[in-house]
C-alpha cells in the first residue's frame, strides 16, 4: 500500500480523481490485462479498502449510499478500476467478521488500508488441528489478488454428521500461488484470477463462520454496517460498477453525434439508454439505502435481489443501444465505447446478477405467496 496515504482519505472525495487517472490508463489495462499500479495505488489512497473498517483501526466507517457512489463515478473511466475498489471495499466489510484479535492482524499491524480479495465460493476444505485450521484448495475469480495483502477464502469443514459446515480464513500474502487464467474479454483488468493454498495453517482468529454473512449478525463488531445480511447488499458490488461504465458508454456514445450523424433516430437510441441507465442507477440507490436504513425484512430483501438483477438487464439493454446508434465508428478499437460494451456485458454476467439464481423464486413468493406443494 502507498506510504503516504492520508488518515482522512474518503472515497467520495477522491473518487473524481481515480475516475480521471483510470480513465486514461484504461486502454492500457484492457490490453495488458493488469491494473497500472499508479491506478490501484490511487484506489487505496481515495480510501475504498478502508470504507467499511472500523474508526478504531483508522477506517472510515463509511456507509453503503456513500460507497455506491463512489463507485458509480469510478466505473465512468474504468469499470475495471471500478470493480477492483468496490470488491476492495466489500472485502473489508466481510473481514470485519473476524475476531477482534484477527482484525488486530489484518488492521492493527497492516494499517486500515490493508487490500483483501475474496474467494466467496468455497474452494477448498479445512481440517481443524490444535494451534487453528489446516487449509487447502483453489479458488477461481478471487478479484484484485495482484494487489491483495490478504486472500478471505472460504472452504468446506467436514462434520461430525451431515453436511460439511463454512468458514471464511484470512490468509496473508505469501501464503498461495496464482495461477493468472482470467481471460475474459471484458473486465480484462480485474486481476480475477484462481488462487491455491497448499497446506497452510490458519490460526484460529484468522477465521469465522460463513453463516454471519447470511444472519447479518456480526459477533465482532457492533458497528451498523458490519450488521447487515449479504443478501441486502449481494449485488451492489458487481453491478454498481457495471452502473458506472454505463454512464461513461452514454458520454461516448453522445460524443460520436456530430454533423450528419444526429439525427432524429439516433437521438431517439440516445434517450431511450439514458432513461435505462437512469432507471438501473435508481435501483441500484435505493438497495444502498435500504442497506444504510437497515430495512431488511422478507419482502426488501427479495425486492434488493430483483432490482440488483433487472438493474442489470437494463444496463445491458442499455448498452446494446448505444453501440448500435454509434455504428462503425463507434466501435474502434482505440475509443472507450467498444470497451464499456465489453465490461457491461461481462460484469452483468455476474451469478449474483442472474434470476435464476438471485431474485425470481424468492420476488416471486413476494406477489404470489409461498409455492404450492
Amino acid at each position: 500500500m502507498p506510504a503516504d496515504t492520508p488518515p482522512d482519505a474518503g472515497t467520495g472525495r477522491n473518487a473524481e480523481t481515480v475516475r480521471d487517472l483510470a480513465a486514461q490508463k484504461a486502454a492500457d489495462a484492457d490490453s495488458t490485462r493488469t491494473l497500472d499500479k499508479e491506478v490501484a495505488d490511487a484506489v487505496v489512497l481515495a480510501g475504498f479498502p478502508r470504507h467499511f473498517v472500523a474508526a478504531r483501526w483508522g477506517g472510515a466507517e463509511g456507509s453503503f449510499a456513500e460507497l455506491t457512489r463512489a463507485v458509480l463515478t469510478v466505473g465512468e473511466g474504468c469499470a475495471a478500476t471500478a470493480w477492483y475498489a468496490s470488491l476492495a471495499a466489500y472485502s473489508s466489510r466481510f473481514a470485519a467478521h473476524l475476531p477482534q484479535a484477527g482484525q488486530q492482524a489484518v488492521w492493527g499491524e497492516g494499517g486500515p488500508d490493508a487490500v483483501i480479495a475474496t474467494g466467496m465460493v468455497p474452494g477448498g476444505r479445512a481440517t481443524r488441528v490444535a494451534d487453528g485450521w489446516r487449509l487447502d484448495g483453489r479458488w477461481s475469480y478471487v478479484s484484485g489478488i495482484d494487489f491483495a495483502g490478504w486472500a478471505l477464502l472460504c472452504a468446506l469443514v467436514p462434520a461430525a454428521d451431515g453436511p460439511p459446515a463454512m468458514r471464511f480464513f484470512a490468509v496473508p500474502w505469501g501464503q498461495w500461488t496464482v495461477d493468472p487464467v482470467w481471460d475474459n474479454v471484458g473486465m480484462r483488468a480485474t486481476g480475477s484470477h484462481t488462487v491455491t493454498v497448499t497446506d497452510v495453517l490458519v490460526p484460529e482468529h484468522l477465521s469465522f463462520d460463513r453463516q454471519e454473512l447470511f444472519t447479518g449478525r456480526n459477533s465482532s463488531s457492533d458497528l451498523s454496517v458490519h450488521n447487515v445480511p449479504i443478501q441486502a447488499v449481494s449485488g451492489l458490488p458487481f453491478v454498481t460498477p457495471a452502473a458506472g461504465a454505463a454512464i461513461g458508454a452514454l458520454k461516448a456514445a453522445a460524443a460520436t453525434l456530430t454533423g450528419r450523424r444526429r439525427t432524429p433516430f439516433n437521438e431517439v437510441k440516445l434517450v431511450r439508454a439514458a432513461g435505462r441507465i437512469d432507471a438501473a442507477r435508481l435501483l441500484i440507490e435505493q438497495n444502498a439505502e435500504a442497506a444504510d436504513a437497515h430495512r431488511f425484512d422478507r419482502a426488501l430483501l427479495a425486492r434488493g435481489e430483483r432490482n440488483a438483477t433487472y438493474a442489470a438487464e437494463t444496463l445491458r439493454e442499455a448498452a446494446g443501444l448505444l453501440v448500435a446508434l454509434a455504428g462503425t465508428a463507434g466501435l474502434s478499437e482505440s475509443g472507450a465505447l467498444q470497451r464499456h460494451w465489453r465490461d457491461i456485458t461481462t460484469a452483468t454476467s455476474h451469478v449474483a446478477l442472474q434470476y435464476e439464481t438471485s431474485a425470481a423464486k424468492n420476488y416471486a413468493a413476494v406477489l404470489l405467496g409461498p409455492a404450492e406443494d
